[in-house]
C-alpha cells in the first residue's frame, strides 16, 4: 500500500482515455465452476498481500491456479489496464482497483456486476463506508480488498516537545497544536498538495461536491459547503506558515522529515502502520495513532483515505470469471483469507475483523525480518482505527472520471501549495476543467 500511495502521489500521470465496446447485459446467473476442469486465472495487484493470499489459495484448490502479476502500481497500472482494455490483447482475468477509480471502470463497462455471483447479499459484513464504494447505481462491482478510516498518526516527542500534552480531538485543537510545533521549528504535517488527501479532508467535512449517475455528473466544488470549509481552514494554515507545503508525501524527503521529527504527523488511512514501520524505523515507539480531529467537539465524523477493491474486468470468460470470482471471495470474504492478509499487513474492510478480538488487542507489527515492533508505544493501536473505520461518512462519491481528476490537481488547486495563487481560486479552476472534461467525454453536466 505505501508504496502504492508513493507512486500515486508522485506521478499522477494523466491517464488514458478508456474505450470499451459494451457486452451483453448482466449475466442473469453466476457461471458455474467445473471442479474436475483445472483453470487458469489471471490478477494484475500492487499488493503484496494478495499474491500471498493466492499461494494459499492454490494449494486449497488445485482446480484453481492464480497468478497474480504486478502490472505497477495504481495509476501506471491503470494506464496498462487501459491499454489492454483499448487494444483487447493482455487483458487480467481480474484487477486490483482503488474505490476512488472504480467509478470509471464501472461507467465504462469495463468490470463486471458480481451481484449475480453473490455478492449482493455481502451488504451487512462490510464497513458502510467501503460497501458505498462499490455498490454503485445498485449494481456490486467489486469486493472491497482493504479500507482506509482516516486517523492521525503523531509523533508524541514532538507533541510533548511543543507542549502539546494530548492529541487534537477538534481542527481547532489542531491549529493551536500547529503552532506550538512551528514554535519549535517544526511542521505539524506536510501537504505539497495531494489531491487524495484534499478529497478525503472534505468528506470528513461533510462536503458533497461530486455526484454520478450513469452518464450525469454533477460538479460543485466551489458553493458545496464542506468544501468550503475545508478550503478556508487549509488556506489559513498555509498562509502562517504551519505546514510544509514543499516536501512531497511519500517521497524520500518526506520519510526523513518524519524521522527527524521535522514533519511531526501525518493524517492517513489505516493502511499507514505497516508504512511507517518499513520506511519511518526510527519512529518506532515514538508514534501513537488518535481519531482524526472533527469540527465540533465531540464529534466523530471520519472520512477514508485510499483502500482497494478486486473487480473482475468484463472481457473475462464466465468460466475465468467462476474461477477468479472464487479466488476474490477467498481473500476479502473468507475468514482465514482476509486474516491472512491482515497478518501480512493489510487493514481490513470487513467487520468481524474489525470487531475480534485478536484484532483489537494488537499493539506490535511484525518487521521484515520476522521480529515484533511495539511502533506505537504498546498502545492497543487498531482500537483508534477500528473506531474510525465505524465513523466514516457513508454516500461520498467520486467522479466517474477520478483519475484524470487527480491528475489535473497539481496544475489547479495544487498551484496554491507553491503560492502562485489561492486555494479558493485553484479550487475553481479545477471545478472548470472538471466540467469542460466532463463535456468533452459526452457527460451531462450540472
Amino acid at each position: 500500500m505505501r508504496l502504492a500511495r508513493r507512486v500515486a502521489a508522485v506521478l499522477l500521470a494523466s491517464v488514458l482515455a478508456l474505450t470499451v465496446t459494451s457486452c451483453a447485459g448482466a449475466t442473469r446467473s453466476a457461471p458455474s465452476l467445473d471442479p474436475n476442469k483445472k483453470v487458469r486465472v489471471t490478477v494484475w495487484a500492487w499488493d503484496s498481500t494478495i499474491e500471498r493470499a493466492a499461494q494459499r489459495f492454490n494449494k486449497a484448490n488445485p482446480n484453481v491456479s492464480v497468478t497474480v502479476t504486478n502490472a505497477d502500481t495504481t495509476t501506471d497500472q491503470y494506464q496498462a489496464l487501459n491499454r489492454a482494455l483499448q487494444t483487447g490483447k493482455g487483458v487480467p482475468d481480474a484487477a486490483q482497483i482503488e474505490y476512488y477509480a472504480l467509478p470509471e471502470f464501472a461507467s465504462r463497462d469495463a468490470v463486471k456486476d458480481l451481484s449475480d455471483y453473490g455478492a449482493k447479499g455481502y451488504k451487512d459484513f462490510y464497513t458502510p463506508g467501503t460497501w458505498n464504494s462499490v455498490n454503485l447505481d445498485n449494481k456490486v462491482y467489486a469486493l472491497p480488498l482493504d479500507s482506509g478510516p482516516m486517523a492521525l498518526f503523531y509523533n508524541k516527542e514532538v507533541f510533548d516537545a511543543a507542549g502539546v500534552d494530548r492529541a487534537p480531538a477538534t481542527w481547532e485543537e489542531y491549529y493551536q497544536a500547529a503552532r506550538k510545533i512551528r514554535a519549535i521549528g517544526k511542521y505539524i504535517t506536510s501537504d505539497a498538495g495531494d489531491p487524495g488527501f484534499f478529497d478525503s479532508m472534505v468528506w470528513q467535512a461533510g462536503g458533497q461536491p461530486f455526484s454520478t449517475h450513469r452518464k450525469k455528473v454533477a460538479i460543485n466544488l466551489t458553493d458545496d459547503a464542506g468544501t468550503q470549509r475545508w478550503t478556508a481552514y487549509w488556506q489559513r494554515m498555509i498562509d502562517e506558515d504551519l505546514i510544509d507545503t514543499r516536501t512531497v508525501e511519500w517521497s524520500n524527503d518526506w520519510d526523513r522529515g518524519l524521522s527527524d521529527g521535522t514533519i511531526a504527523s501525518v493524517l492517513a488511512g489505516g493502511w499507514l502502520p505497516h508504512s511507517l514501520l518499513s520506511d519511518v524505523p526510527q519512529g518506532a515507539g515514538r508514534f501513537r495513532v488518535a481519531q482524526t480531529p472533527t469540527w465540533e467537539p465531540g464529534g466523530t465524523q471520519n472520512s477514508e483515505n485510499g483502500g482497494s477493491t478486486l473487480s473482475i474486468m468484463r472481457t473475462t470468460s464466465d468460466e475465468k470469471a467462476a474461477a477468479a470470482y472464487k479466488f476474490m471471495d477467498y481473500a476479502t470474504h473468507d475468514s482465514e483469507g482476509i486474516r491472512g492478509r491482515v497478518l501480512d499487513g493489510a487493514f481490513p474492510a470487513d467487520n468481524d475483523t474489525l470487531g475480534s478480538a485478536e484484532f483489537l488487542d494488537q499493539t506490535t507489527l511484525t518487521t521484515p525480518d520476522g521480529g515484533v515492533s511495539e511502533y506505537f508505544g504498546g498502545q492497543k493501536f487498531n482500537q483508534v482505527l477500528s473506531q474510525a473505520a465505524r465513523n466514516v461518512l457513508p454516500n461520498h462519491q467520486f467522479l466517474p472520471y477520478e483519475i484524470h481528476a487527480r491528475s489535473a490537481f497539481g496544475s489547479t488547486a495544487g498551484a496554491a501549495f507553491r503560492r502562485e495563487t489561492t486555494l479558493v481560486n485553484g479550487v475553481r479552476s479545477w471545478q472548470d476543467e472538471l466540467i469542460a472534461y466532463a463535456k468533452q467525454q459526452g457527460y451531462q453536466v450540472s
